[in-house]
C-alpha cells in the first residue's frame, strides 16, 4: 500500500509480516536510554465518561456520519486518494488513534469517513479499531454500528506491531507518534505503516523554531526520518485542509544491522 504519486510499498514489508504542530505535554525528561514500557503500563482500563448511550443523539449521529461517507466517497479528494494506492500482497488490520469528537467536529467525521471507505473499498484493509480517551459513549456505539471496534484500554499508542499493521492517526500529537515508534524501534517498525502528520514538519519546526519541547518528548519521530520514506497527500478542497492537511504516508525500513540511534 502507498501514497503519493504511486509510491510503492517497500519490499520489507511485503515480505514480512493541524500542520498545526501538536506540542506535547512537558513532562520529566530521562537522559539515558529509554526505560522498556511492560503490558501493565502500555494499557489502562477505559470507560466513557458518561454513563449510557442516548438513543436520539446515536441516531442523529449515525445519520450525520452516513451522509459525511457519502459526501466523502462522492469528493474529487477521495478519488485522487484512492489513485494513489497500490494493493499490497498482505493484509493489514487498521488501529485508529485520536480520532476525537465525531459528534461535536466535522474534522474527525471526514477522517472516519476515509478509514472506512478505505476498508469498503480494499480486501486487503482488516478489522478497524478506535480509541480515543475524549469518545462519548453515543459515539462508541455509532462507531460500533458502522462496524469499528472500541478499545476498552488506553494503549497511548504504544501497540507492538507484532502483525502487519496500517495505524490511521492524522493530526495526533507528536507525543502518540513518539510512542508508537518507540514501542515499535527495532525490527517491527518493518510491520507498520502510519498515516497521519508529516514528520518532516516537525524536523523543519525543530529547525526553524528551536523548539526543546518536540526535541524532548519526540525523539523517536526525528530519528525515524533517517530510514523511513514519507509521500504527502493533495488536499485540493477546502472542505477536507482541516481534517488532511499536511498529512501523509509513512513507511519504514530500518537497517537491522546497527542499532538504531536517537538523535
Amino acid at each position: 500500500m502507498a501514497a503519493s504519486s504511486k509510491a510503492l510499498i517497500p519490499e520489507t514489508l511485503t515480505r514480512n509480516e493541524d500542520w498545526t504542530i501538536v506540542l506535547p505535554r512537558r513532562g520529566k525528561q530521562r537522559r539515558n536510554s529509554p526505560r522498556i514500557i511492560t503490558p501493565k503500563e502500555q494499557q489502562k482500563p477505559w470507560c466513557p465518561s458518561e454513563i449510557e448511550s442516548d438513543p436520539h443523539r446515536e441516531s442523529m449521529l449515525c445519520q450525520r456520519m452516513l451522509n459525511c461517507i457519502k459526501k466523502m466517497e462522492s469528493s474529487q479528494f477521495y478519488q485522487n486518494f484512492v489513485d494513489q494506492i497500490q494493493t499490497p500482497e498482505l493484509n493489514m488490520q487498521m488501529v485508529i488513534y485520536g480520532i476525537g469528537s465525531i459528534d461535536l467536529y466535522e474534522p474527525p467525521r471526514l477522517q472516519l469517513s476515509l478509514a472506512i471507505l478505505m476498508k469498503r473499498k480494499f480486501s486487503w484493509v482488516g478489522d478497524i479499531e478506535v480509541f480515543d480517551p475524549i469518545l462519548s459513549a453515543t459515539e462508541a456505539r455509532v462507531l460500533e454500528a458502522l462496524g469499528c471496534s472500541v478499545l476498552s484500554v488506553n494503549e497511548q499508542g504504544r501497540r507492538c506491531a507484532m502483525k502487519p499493521t496500517l495505524f490511521f492517526m492524522p493530526h495526533c500529537e507528536a507525543e502518540l507518534y513518539n510512542n508508537l515508534l518507540q514501542a515499535n524501534w527495532g525490527a517491527m517498525l518493518k510491520h507498520m505503516v502510519v498515516f497521519g502528520n508529516s514528520f518532516e514538519m516537525y524536523h523543519q519546526h525543530v529547525t526553524e523554531f528551536k523548539s526543546s519541547t518536540i526535541v524532548n518528548t519526540a525523539k523517536h519521530v526525528l530519528a525515524v526520518r533517517r530510514f523511513s520514506n514519507e509521500f504527502g497527500i493533495d488536499v485540493i478542497s477546502d472542505d477536507y485542509f482541516a481534517a488532511f492537511h499536511d498529512s501523509g504516508w509513512h513507511f519504514f525500513n530500518p537497517d537491522l544491522g546497527i542499532e538504531l540511534q536517537l538523535i
